[in-house]
């Protein structure tokens, strides 16, 4: 889904309806002729998460933004709920920070190291909650796409 202005569209194709809100979490929707109460009842910001209830049914959405598709299709989705073992290199370029050491405990989220590519500086952050195992790569060091640089 993306948005152009105030027209939304699903897979290149405008999203054709009606939305008029009851509330600041209640909406009336009309979509195919058809009429839909929408109800925010939870919203999850760090997982991008949000419970809706929609005539009555209750439905967990997970959102995705462009740089969350990226990252997919890099194979660094961390919302898999897999455990991550190691974090490697999303593409090739120069490490110019380290901020964790081995036996580091990290949270989700959290900065692990700095990679400088294409003249961008790129935040690696950890895919979820661990102790730090062993340290691949050193400040200074030219690494490869795919590159194991972090070990859990």
């Amino acid at each position: 889904m993306t948005t152009e202005g105030d027209q939304l569209t699903i897979n290149g194709q405008p999203l054709a309806w009606d939305v008029v809100a009851l509330s600041a979490s209640t909406f009336h929707i009309l979509h195919n002729q058809k009429s839909y109460t929408a109800e925010v009842v939870s919203t999850d910001p760090a997982a991008k998460a949000m419970v809706l209830k929609i005539n009555g049914r209750t439905y967990t959405v997970t959102l995705k933004d462009k740089f969350d598709l990226l990252l997919e299709k890099m194979g660094m989705n961390a919302g898999t709920g897999a455990r991550a073992n190691r974090v490697k290199a999303p593409m090739p370029g120069l490490i110019i920070d380290l901020k964790v050491k081995a036996g580091d405990s990290v949270k989700a989220g959290q900065p692990l190291l700095i990679l400088e590519a294409m003249k961008m500086e790129n935040i690696l952050k950890s895919p979820g909650e661990g102790i730090i195992k062993s340290i691949k790569a050193k400040k200074g060091d030219s690494v490869e796409k795919g590159q194991v640089l972090i070990e859990f």
